[in-house]
């Protein structure tokens, strides 16, 4: 939710279906708090970091979390270019999460192409959100060349990408 004290929300949107909410570091005044109300209604909590918000800034509440989301574009609308240090704040993600052996995954929304997915992958990102780079052209075929990307990258079985 990309609100101002998004825990005024947290119910309502649990009741509208959502198993994972995911909220923004700096849009909250007590994520600690966020957080745990996240967990009371039963759903997946999630953080969200803006570009320039080191990861360090959740390094407290890391283990209580079930997916980090790095921002690699400035939020307000599509089609942004991707920031490129952004990649390296996966990494450092990634190694915070296997220095304390969790298993949190890490989202990266904004500017995500077919030229940097496999990058951002490979630096330890699990989700990617990818729009303008999908719709742009013909979307079946960026699908497509999406999942061939993650087919490679990733642990599904060979060719799985090839049958979708």
């Amino acid at each position: 939710m990309m609100v101002d004290e998004p825990v005024r929300y947290v119910n309502d949107v649990r009741k509208a279906g959502a198993d994972l909410i995911c909220i923004h570091a700096e849009a909250c005044r007590h994520l600690d708090s966020a957080i745990s109300r996240i967990h009371e209604t039963g759903a997946k909590a999630g953080i969200a970091l803006n570009p320039a918000t080191p990861v360090s800034v959740i390094d407290l509440i890391l283990p209580r979390v079930d997916m980090v989301l790095l921002m690699s574009v400035n939020p307000g609308f599509g089609g942004q270019t991707f920031i490129p240090y952004t990649l390296e704040k996966v990494r450092q993600l990634k190694k915070r999460i296997l220095e304390l052996g969790l298993d949190t995954d890490i989202q990266v929304d904004g500017g995500v192409t077919l030229d940097n997915a496999k990058d951002l992958l490979e630096a330890g990102a699990n989700i990617l959100v990818a729009g303008s780079s999908v719709f742009r052209g013909d979307a079946g075929t960026n699908v497509k060349k999406f999942l061939k990307i993650f087919d490679i990258c990733s642990e599904l079985p060979e060719g799985m990408a090839d049958n979708l």
